[in-house]
């Protein structure tokens, strides 16, 4: 048995390629409430249960290394207050938040008929949901919990983009540019405001990975960030901190 309870990570994007591999290297580590929208995490859930055909009984510790999948619309006010009630009431406590999840689409300003809605769409996942989720979690938890939040060290994680502080012309990116800049600086204010309830904040800025940066580099990161003492903190990682 544990001689103290693991960290609650709230996680979104849960069925990303940094979603997955989060749930894949930490799940012995943290309890994991893995937050997607139509990909599950193809990692073992509360849905799956190995056991012992020899032993039906026997407890098997890879039971104890699965991740509690939630399916939620993040853009959905209704879908984010049900998450973190699901949330709370199977662990009573949230003590880390990373905003994984994240819209992409290229698409050039002058040839896309489109542009405009590509934005709007663009903007709610990559801005507006990561402020609703965490807005949320300061009412229904951390907003009672101040003291604890502190000597607990909980927080958020928000993952921006290097693309948020450079430019990289003709790529298609410039509404993806635009949100995760918008991002960027909303983790900024978000780390002065939530100071306030004693929670930190900071954001992870990579390139593309694993192309150009590895997903395990960004991983340590989060986990850096999670336990050490830093807020209003962005972490870029490049092609040459490989």
């Amino acid at each position: 048995m544990r001689s103290e309870p693991r960290r609650v990570c709230l996680l979104t994007g849960a069925g990303g390629t940094l979603g997955t591999a989060f749930c894949r290297r930490y799940s012995s580590t943290y309890d994991i409430a893995a937050v997607y929208r139509s990909r599950l995490p193809n990692v073992p859930t509360q849905h799956d249960r190995m056991f012992d055909p020899l032993s039906p009984d026997r407890a098997l510790p890879e039971n104890d290394a699965s991740v509690f999948a939630v399916q939620a619309d993040l853009c959905d006010d209704n879908s984010v207050r049900r998450t973190v009630e699901i949330v709370l009431a199977r662990y009573d406590r949230i003590d880390l938040v990373v905003n994984a999840a994240a819209d992409m689409q290229l698409a050039s300003l002058l040839d896309s008929p489109t542009i405009c809605d590509l934005a709007s769409r663009q903007f709610a996942v990559n801005v507006t949901a990561p402020l609703r989720l965490a807005t949320v979690v300061a009412e229904m938890y951390w907003s009672a919990h101040e003291l604890e939040n502190r000597r607990e060290r909980r927080n958020i994680v928000n993952i921006t983009s290097v693309s948020a502080i450079q430019v990289f012309p003709h790529c298609g990116q410039a509404i993806y540019s635009a949100s995760k800049a918008a991002f960027l600086l909303l983790s900024c204010h978000m780390s002065a405001e939530f100071a306030s309830l004693g929670i930190r904040v900071n954001a992870i800025a990579p390139t593309a990975f694993p192309r150009l940066v590895s997903t395990d580099a960004v991983l340590d990161a989060i986990e850096q960030l999670d336990r050490g003492s830093d807020s209003g903190k962005t972490l870029v990682l490049d092609a040459a901190a490989e």
